[in-house]
Formats: structure tokens, sequence, C-alpha cells
């Protein structure tokens, strides 16, 4: 999932986690942007009340257009897919009560339940499955997320994506009102996690159809079927609510009746805010760590999101030298990132799949652990390489523009990255570029950058979901990178494999050592974040994968 979620901790940690979600978050802007404070207070009218920060505006409330954690965040809160996680992360109930999965394991059909509605009073059913998927491959909808969700597991979801047939071809059909058939293209062991993520929420084609280019804009050109609707947003808004939705099939179970958002960048404002008692969770930013972290209040919540430098060999043909890449790989000290400009307990990423994600199948092995660090800072390699590097490019400095996002605690670390490099690389000077969450989006989808801070945190419960990231063409790669080797294997991995998790594995385990042998990244750090929470806060449970915060069982306890 593009990674809001790490700009959150950053700005507030460094970095929150969302991530997510998933992709190609900035480090700071995620830290600032998807984490939030929370705030419980009763209003005058008796109603239960959080009150939580948010680190940027909502790029995009469209489930098919979504691609970062913010909008994952509200998208998950407002609507519900065939399943949900709960507070283990494992999928229970949502719109669907039930499925069967055939002997092949290519044809899984859902029994959805006949009491859900949408916030107009509607009827959620098989069909707003149907057109929902349909239009997140449908070419002409410009989606990033339906294609990287949906193409190699839905059946044809590619064809369609590339226009080679029909979106009614996509597999997936409504064999009556509430029940839903889904053909995939071969058998996906996490697919039933996968649906409950935003990009295959359902969608009312009336309504959606109706709006035409508004849809998803504001609050008024939106349906929800969520355990909350999204009151007083716009896509520029800097304030917004979550409101218990009445209409939702398990509204006696949402004992929340309003969370407020109020988007806030600085993080000393954040815990200035929780000081005064106007919000009831903080992120703490590095430098107030120390002084907070006998607080009673405080927490460190380990997060799966991983961070690291993007090298984009397209715009830069320096880049697409392997020395130049691994010598900024290697020349800059992790160590003291994390534990002076983060100091949140973040820990240092040597490799892509985030410690405690995944163990081996049938083993208490963690992937991570098996696989061990695949690159390390290493100043006097680094500067092998690049004196390498320079040579076989014919030159003797090179200049590179690091893009990253515009909080305070982005800036520090962009900062330090920059100015690490710059000093260990002779030669090198690395220019900054600090540009807000979305603009930062917007460059990365036209890859129009050299170098880029960025995240990814998982969209589901398998290492696949960091690997694809760097397939060839891929709709998240945005940086040109290419291993014949590398997407043979995860090819295989999600074809010839798919039944069998060990020998899946096993290319998994493969294929992330050929990433690092390429330096396609510059892995950083694995996210947590330190947080000040109030006892108010109860029942929030934290995702591993898609939206960060499920809010359906919150609830707000006494203060004491």
């Amino acid at each position: 999932m593009k990674l809001k979620k790490w700009a959150l901790l950053l700005a507030f940690g460094l970095l929150l986690g969302l991530l997510a979600a998933c992709g190609g978050g900035d480090s700071e802007d995620a830290a600032t942007e998807g984490e939030g404070t929370e705030q419980s207070a009763d209003s005058a009218d008796g109603e239960n009340v959080l009150h939580f920060i948010n680190g940027d505006t909502i790029p995009s409330m469209d489930p098919s257009m979504a691609t970062d954690e913010f909008g994952f965040q509200f998208i998950g809160a407002t609507m519900e897919g065939l399943y949900r996680l709960d507070e283990n992360a494992q999928p229970v109930e949502g719109i669907a009560t039930g499925h069967k999965v055939s002997e092949d394991g290519l044809t899984w059909t859902f029994t959805l339940r006949e009491d859900a509605q949408w916030s107009n009073g509607d009827p959620v059913t098989a069909h707003d499955f149907v057109y929902a998927w349909q239009r997140a491959v449908d070419p002409n909808t410009g989606s990033e997320y339906g294609p990287y969700m949906m193409s190699g597991v839905i059946k044809n979801a590619e064809a369609v994506n590339e226009g080679e047939v029909p979106v009614e071809e996509l597999g997936v059909t409504a064999e009556d009102d509430y029940t839903l058939v889904v053909e995939l293209e071969q058998p996906v062991p996490y697919f039933e996690s996968l649906t409950t993520f935003s990009t295959f929420m359902p969608l009312n084609e009336k309504f959606v159809e109706e709006q035409g280019d508004k849809f998803a804009t504001s609050t008024d050109t939106l349906l929800f079927n969520g355990p909350y609707t999204l009151e007083n947003w716009t896509s520029t808004a800097q304030e917004w609510d979550l409101v218990k939705n009445e209409n939702y099939w398990d509204a006696d179970t949402v004992q929340v009746d309003r969370i407020n958002h109020v988007v806030v960048k600085d993080p000393a404002t954040s815990v200035r805010l929780y000081e005064e008692g106007s919000v009831d969770r903080a992120t703490i930013s590095s430098d107030l760590v120390d002084q907070y972290s006998t607080h009673e209040d405080y927490q460190v919540v380990p997060e799966t999101a991983v961070f690291y430098i993007k090298m984009n060999q397209t715009r830069n043909e320096a880049l697409a030298n392997v020395n130049i890449r691994k010598a900024i790989s290697m020349g800059f000290n992790k160590d003291a990132l994390v534990n002076e400009i983060l100091n949140n307990g973040s820990i240092v990423a040597n490799g892509l799949i985030p410690k405690d994600f995944v163990n081996l199948p049938d083993s208490e092995e963690d992937f991570r652990e098996v696989n061990g660090d695949l690159v390390t800072f290493d100043l006097e390699k680094a500067q092998e390489y690049w004196e390498k590097g320079l040579a076989e490019l014919g030159i003797d400095s090179l200049e590179l523009e690091l893009l990253g996002g515009d909080s305070e605690t982005s800036k520090v670390m962009n900062e330090y990255v920059a100015n690490q490099l710059s000093t260990n690389l002779p030669g090198l000077t690395v220019n900054l570029k600090n540009v807000p969450f979305e603009q930062r989006l917007d460059l990365d989808t036209n890859m129009d950058y050299d170098l880029q801070i960025s995240g990814w945190g998982p969209d589901y419960l398998d290492p696949f979901t960091f690997l694809s990231l760097w397939i060839t063409d891929g709709g998240n790669n945005k940086m040109g990178y290419s291993n014949e080797e590398y997407d043979a294997l995860l090819q295989e991995a999600q074809s010839e494999l798919a039944t069998d998790n060990a020998a899946r594995y096993e290319n998994f385990l493969e294929a992330e050592k050929i990433l690092f042998e390429d330096a396609a990244i510059a892995p950083i750090y694995q996210s947590a974040e330190a947080q000040l929470v109030s006892p108010k806060v109860q029942g929030v449970h934290v995702n591993p994968f898609g939206a960060t915060y499920e809010y359906k069982w919150a609830s707000v306890g006494s203060a004491e």
C-alpha cells in the first residue's frame, strides 16, 4: 500500500506506518500523515467522541483510485468488503457471511448477508462487488491498485486492463443478489485477506455513475456501507469527521459516535494538543522521546512498514549503473539515523521483508531471520563501488536530486541522508526536493525523480506484497528496475508453486537476495511508533496490513 503511514512515523516519530498499505510513501510524510492522535471527550449531547490528528489531507476516497495510507485508512473505516480484519489480523465476517472454495482452489463462492445497506438505504448486493472490481481493472478508470492487486489473481484481470477482453469477462459474477462467484487465475493462498483491502470494496453503480467525475471528491459524492460515514470532507479539507453509520448492519457493535480529524503536520503541536487534553493520542518525534519515555501514557507500537531509497534508473543514467547504486545503498549510517533521528523504536532495515511479519510455512523461523542482512552500512565497500561506478561512467562527480516529504521531521531525515551520501561518496552532490505528500505521489507516478525516500506497508499477509513491487513494469515499480530471473521466480511462485507454500517461500527468499545483489533499493528502517495514548482510547486495533487502524471495535473509556 502506498505508505502515507510512513510519513506519519517520520513526522512524529519520523514515521508511522502507512504506509500502507501500502506502497511508495515518503518516510517523513508518512510519519505525520498516517498516524493520528486521538482524543476522547464527551460532547455536550452525550456523544462518545474521539479526536485524532491526521498528517495531511486525504488524496482520494475512491476505492479504485486510492494509493496511499490516508485513503486506505478512511476507506477502511467507512466501507466494508467481503471481510474485515479482527484484533488478531484475521478475516471475520463483513458483507460476506461465509464462502466455499472449489477443490482446485480456483473458484470462490461467497454468501452475502441480506441486511447490509448503503448509507442512502440501498441494499448492498453481489452486483456492487462485480461493478467495483470491473471498474478497478477497466483501463478507462486509470486505477493503479486495481491492476496491481487483481492481475494474476482474478481471472482475466490483466487481459481486461490491457484492453484485450471486455470488462464483462473479468472472473467475478453475481449468481444472484447475495451470491458472489469469483474465479482466480491460479490458487492464491492469501486471497481471503485480499478481500479486506480497499481496492476490493463494493460500489453502488447507480450512485457512482450519477456522480461522474465528482464521485468521491466530497462527503456529498460518497456512499458508505461500513461502520462510519465521512462527514464535512472535501479533497482539500483540513478537518473532517468519522460518524457512526446507523445504517451499518452491525451498528450495535460500534460504540464511538464521532471521530474528529484535524490536519497537523508539526509533531510538537500534536504533543502540545495531547498535553492540553485536546487529543487522546500523539505520536512522539525523536527529539521528545527521551522527555516522554517515562510518561505513564508512553508506548512503542512495532510496525511492519519498511522504508528505503528508491533509485530511478531511467531519469539519470548514472543510477542505471549497479556500482553507483551499491555505493548509495551502503553509503549512509542507518544505525545513527534510527537511534538519533527516529529514536522511536524503529529498527534498521537490511532487507525488504520486515521482521516479525511472516514465518516460513510450517515453521517458527521468521523470514527476515532466515534471509539475514542483505545490505549494511559499509563505508569502505561503498567508496570502492563508488570509484568503480564513476570510472565506468567516465566521470569524476555526480549530482542527484533526493525527493522527500515536507514535514519537519521528514526534512531532518532527508537532510541527514543527503549529507551522509554527499560526505561519504567523494564527488557526489545530493540536492533536496521536499514537497507535499500528494505532489510526491504525482512525481513518483511520473518517475520524475532521481532518488526518493519511500516506504511500503503490506497489503496482505504474504511476502509477495513486498516483492511484487519490483516486477518489471509493475504498477508500483516506478523506477525502471528489471531482472528476468527475479520476475521468473515470482511468476513461478504465483503459478506452478501456488499450492506449494514451502516452495513459494524458497522462491521468495532467492528473489529478495537478487533484489539486493542488484542494489535496486537502499533499505533504511522498519518503522515503529512512539506514542502518548490516553487510557480513554480503548479497543483500537493496529493492523499489520491495509488500513493502519481499525475503529469498529473502539470505545471511549475512563481517563482514570
